[in-house]
C-alpha cells in the first residue's frame, strides 16, 4: 500500500470507531423522552446505556479471533453491516425490552471497530512510523463519547427521540460504504493464505501458507483463538494491569454522562442542549492530547537513540506516564469545584485535564499491546476491550446512587484515588518491562 492509502485507510476505521462510540453516548440524551414515553425508571433508560457498553466489550472477545483467521476487511463489512441495520428496531422499538436488546446487539456488532481496527493500523505501520497513526485511532473512540450528548443535545430538546437513531443510521450508512471502498485487506497470514491460493492455481505448485497447515479444524481453530484474549488476561500482568487502568479510565469517562447532567444542570441551571456543550472540555482536551504526538515521537526517537537503535514496546508508555499524572489532578479538580458558587468554566476546564490525561494513557497503552504482540494484536486489545467496557457498563448504573449518598465533591475525589493508585503502573513497566516479556508466551520478550 502506497503511504496516503495507508492514512486513508487509518482515517475510515478511526470514523468508524468515532461513529460507533457516538451511538453509545448519544443514547444518554433520549432519557428523559424515552422515560416519559414508555413509563420507566431512570436506571431503566440508563440500562440501555451500559447494555450497549457491554456489548461493545463482550464481541471483540468474538471479532477480533474471526479476523485472525477470515481477515480484517469481511470481519469489518459483516459487522457494521448487521450494525446499521440493527438501527432500525431501535428507531421503531414499541417498548422498552426491545430497545434494550438491540442495543447491547448493535453494541456487539459495531464492536469490531474497538479492537480490530488497532490490529489494521498496527498492520500497516511499524516503528516509528506507528506513533501518529495509532494516536488518531486511539483518540476516535474517546472523542466519540463526548460528541454523542452533543448532538443528542439540540436532537432530543428540538426533535423526537427516534431521530436519534435515524440519523446515526445514515451516518454509519455512509461509513459502511466508505469501508468498502477504501479499507482492504491488511493482515499478513490472510495475504499470505490468499498468494498461496493464487500461486497454485497459476502454477500449479504445492505452495502453502503458514495459516493453511493448521492441523485443527476451522470451527476449533476459531474456538481457540476466542480464549486467546483471555489467556493474555491471565497469563500476561502486563495486558492485565494496564487493561484494569484503562477500564477505571473509560469507567469515569461513562460516569460522567451522569455526574455532568448532575452538576451542570442542579447546580448551574443548565438546559439540555447546554449539558451536551459542557461536554467540550473532554473534547478539546483530547485534541490537546491528539496534538503533543510529535512530542512523544520525538523522545521516542531519543531513547531508541540512547538504546544503540534498538527499539523496545516500552518506549511507547511514556506519554501514558504523564497522562497517568495529569487524570487524578483533572479529576479532584473537577470534584472539588462543583460548587455554585464557583463558575462553571472551571469544571470543565478540569475536564479538558482529564480528557488529555486520558488520552495520553490509552494511547501509550494501545501502542504498547501493539507493538509487544504484534501477531496478536487485535486479541490484545479485544482483552483491553472487554476489560474496559465491563467497567464503563458498571458505572453509570451505580453513579446515581453515589453522587447521592456522598455528594459531588467525595464521589469524584473516590474515583481519583483510584486512579492515583493505578497510576505508576506505566512506570513500573517502563523501566522493567523488558524483564517481565522475557517470560512471556505471547510476546517473548522482543
Amino acid at each position: 500500500m502506497k503511504k496516503w492509502e495507508k492514512w486513508v485507510c487509518t482515517y475510515v476505521v478511526s470514523s468508524a470507531s468515532l461513529c460507533v462510540t457516538c451511538t453509545s453516548s448519544i443514547y444518554t440524551s433520549t432519557y428523559t423522552q424515552i422515560k416519559g414515553e414508555f413509563g420507566i425508571p431512570q436506571l431503566e433508560a440508563v440500562a440501555g446505556l451500559s447494555l450497549f457498553v457491554m456489548g461493545l466489550g463482550i464481541g471483540p472477545m468474538i471479532l477480533a479471533p474471526l479476523s485472525e483467521f477470515y481477515g480484517r476487511r469481511p470481519t469489518y463489512l459483516v459487522s457494521f453491516t448487521v450494525f446499521t441495520l440493527l438501527f432500525l428496531p431501535c428507531a421503531l422499538a414499541p417498548h422498552i425490552a426491545v430497545l434494550l436488546v438491540f442495543r447491547f446487539f448493535s453494541g456487539m456488532a459495531g464492536s469490531a471497530f474497538l479492537s480490530v481496527a488497532g490490529g489494521t493500523v498496527g498492520d500497516m505501520f511499524s516503528g516509528r512510523d506507528l506513533g501518529a497513526p495509532m494516536m488518531i485511532y486511539t483518540a476516535s473512540p474517546f472523542v466519540g463519547p463526548e460528541l454523542g450528548p452533543l448532538l443528542g443535545g439540540f436532537i432530543n430538546q428540538n426533535i423526537s427521540w427516534r431521530w436519534t437513531f435515524w440519523i446515526v443510521m445514515i451516518w454509519s450508512f455512509l461509513e459502511l460504504c466508505l469501508l468498502y471502498f477504501f479499507v482492504p485487506e491488511t493482515y499478513t497470514p490472510v495475504l499470505l493464505r490468499r498468494r498461496a491460493v493464487h500461486l497454485r492455481a497459476t502454477t500449479s505448485q504445492p505452495y502453502y501458507a503458514p495459516i493453511e497447515n493448521l492441523t485443527r479444524s476451522i470451527p476449533r481453530t476459531i474456538a481457540w483463538s476466542c480464549l486467546r484474549p483471555f489467556q493474555l488476561l491471565f497469563f500476561e500482568p502486563m495486558v492485565l494491569l494496564l487493561c484494569i487502568f484503562t477500564a477505571i479510565l473509560l469507567g469515569v469517562l461513562y460516569l460522567f454522562f451522569q455526574a455532568f447532567p448532575l452538576v451542570f444542570s442542579k447546580v448551574h441551571g443548565f438546559d439540555l442542549q447546554t449539558i451536551g456543550l459542557t461536554f467540550l472540555g473532554l473534547f478539546v482536551g483530547m485534541v490537546i492530547g491528539i496534538l503533543s504526538d510529535p512530542f512523544w515521537g520525538s523522545l521516542r526517537q531519543r531513547l531508541v537513540a540512547k538504546n544503540g537503535g534498538v527499539s523496545e514496546p516500552e518506549f511507547r508508555l511514556p506519554s501514558g506516564i504523564l497522562g497517568g499524572v495529569l487524570v487524578p489532578i483533572g479529576l479532584f479538580w473537577f470534584s472539588w469545584t462543583t460548587y455554585a458558587s464557583v463558575h462553571w468554566i472551571v469544571p470543565i476546564i478540569a475536564s479538558a485535564v482529564f480528557g488529555t490525561g486520558t488520552l495520553l494513557v490509552f494511547s501509550g497503552v494501545f501502542t504498547f499491546l501493539v507493538d509487544a504482540y504484534p501477531l496478536y494484536a487485535a486479541s490484545a486489545l479485544a482483552a483491553n476491550s472487554f476489560v474496559r467496557s465491563s467497567f464503563a457498563a458498571g458505572f453509570p448504573l451505580f453513579s446515581g446512587v453515589l453522587y447521592a449518598r456522598l455528594g459531588y465533591q467525595w464521589a469524584g475525589s473516590i474515583l481519583a484515588f483510584l486512579t492515583v493508585v493505578m497510576a505508576p503502573v506505566m512506570a513500573a513497566f517502563f523501566f522493567w518491562g523488558k524483564r517481565i516479556r522475557k517470560g512471556s508466551r505471547f510476546a517473548g520478550g522482543k
